[in-house]
């Protein structure tokens, strides 16, 4: 009997001795936020109108950490494309996930050892892969911060040709007519040859002494080579040729200071109807006709993040993560949405009748396109902002696919 007795108070005593380290954990967890933050970090309860689910996830190898990064997955030919900073790109099967192949182009020295570490145990020198990928003709394409562009065989990861360019490549680049798309940070814009990587033509647009981390991905439509300079302007130039078409003013410099002149046009212009949209870190949001760079409308609106459309609705997240749908016909606000400020919410994507779109937490929200109400949530991450969705996700059909701060790349079937 005493015996038993001393088991059961044994067990006691490891209970309450674990509830009180729980206890405590939880609270030390929460010394490291204000509550600001962890109001920030609270999700209020939604009625969820259906449960998304997670087909298949994959690791890349690492991520992007805390580097500025535009990498994103692309779908093409049944397989989902992605890559890693460090220099991993690697194709996986869409339907099931399966690695089908993939290539390091991390630099390693030609005797195994990199900075005094031997090569087992190196992943070597980081590419510097950002500016995501693009996928046409069977080829990978994308670029590094070391001014390299690189295009692959989408089926068996070949190297097909591999160009320097003169700037940074910090954004995707745009594939249209046999000619390759890249925009700079150097403020170049470069079109290549589609087969071969020789040059085309390139132009040049002015940057100023202060501006943000990132450029515009460029839009190649109709002929056109569409761009977003850091200095507020929107240009068109002819794709065959380069020579400009028309540029527009969306935003110029006013301010007094070099932070309060920076005007970026960060986001990819968007191209529909005939028309183009594109916003400004400043606040304007405007649309241009694109035959002429007439424009049609403006609004004040303050955004770097990828825009989207369904029907003649225009959807934004705001550099508060805020979201808006406008008319795209006139720019009239349609409703918003702040339930998610400050969680560093990612431009949004259609799918079906939902949006969607990722936060620093690791969480892909689902919003109803008519009212903007949130009607599903599903944490791919580990509410940890290493696992932070950092860009838009990719749909294709019901399926959409993200990739995480630290190199988890996730397909997800919305019902």
């Amino acid at each position: 009997m005493v015996k038993v007795k001393i088991v059961k108070q044994s067990f006691l005593f490891l209970l309450l001795t674990s509830s009180v380290l729980l206890s405590s954990c939880t609270t030390i967890s929460n010394w490291f936020y204000d509550e600001e933050e962890l109001e920030i970090r609270r999700l209020k309860p939604i009625e969820a109108q259906f449960t998304a689910t997670e087909i298949w996830s994959a690791d890349l190898g690492a991520g992007i950490g805390n580097f500025y990064s535009k990498l994103s997955p692309a779908v093409a030919y049944d397989k989902v494309f992605a890559a890693n900073r460090q220099g991993i790109v690697s194709a996986y099967d869409q339907a099931t996930g399966k690695k089908i192949w993939s290539k390091d182009f991390a630099i390693h020295d030609e005797e195994g050892v990199t900075s005094g570490i031997s090569k087992l145990w190196s992943n070597g020198v980081s590419a510097k892969i950002a500016g995501g990928i693009s996928v046409a003709y069977e080829t990978v394409f994308f670029g590094t911060e070391n001014g390299e562009v690189i295009a692959l065989d989408a089926n068996t990861g070949e190297q097909k040709w591999i160009t320097r360019v003169k700037g940074e490549v910090l954004a995707a680049p745009a594939i249209d007519a046999g000619i390759v798309l890249i925009n700079t940070g150097s403020g170049f814009v470069f079109a290549l040859n589609a087969d071969s990587g020789e040059e085309v033509w390139s132009s040049e647009s002015d940057v100023p002494p202060l501006s943000l981390r990132g450029v515009s991905s460029p839009a190649a439509v109709n002929g056109g080579a569409i761009i977003g300079t850091a200095t507020g302007k929107l240009i068109v130039n002819i794709l065959e040729t380069g020579q400009t078409a028309w540029e527009q003013v969306i935003s110029a410099a006013t301010g007094v200071t070099e932070l309060e002149r920076i005007v970026d046009i960060d986001s990819e212009p968007l191209v529909a109807a005939g028309n183009v949209y594109v916003i400004s870190y400043d606040g304007t949001l405007a649309a241009v006709e694109l035959r002429t760079g007439r424009v049609i409308w403006k609004r004040e609106y303050k955004s770097y993040r990828r825009m989207s459309l369904a029907g003649s609705t225009l959807y934004l997240v705001d550099v508060n993560s805020n979201l808006y749908a406008l008319d795209s016909r006139n720019g009239v606000e349609l409703w918003s949405q702040g339930a998610l400020k400050q969680r560093l919410l990612t431009g949004v994507t259609a799918v079906g009748n939902y949006l969607v779109a990722g936060d620093k937490f690791g969480y892909l929200h689902w919003f109803d396109q008519a009212d903007g109400k949130i009607v599903a949530r599903l944490e791919v991450g580990d509410d940890d902002e290493d696992e932070s969705i950092y860009h838009s996700p990719v749909v294709d059909g019901d399926t959409l696919y993200t990739q995480t701060r630290d190199g988890k790349l996730v397909a997800v079937k919305t019902p």
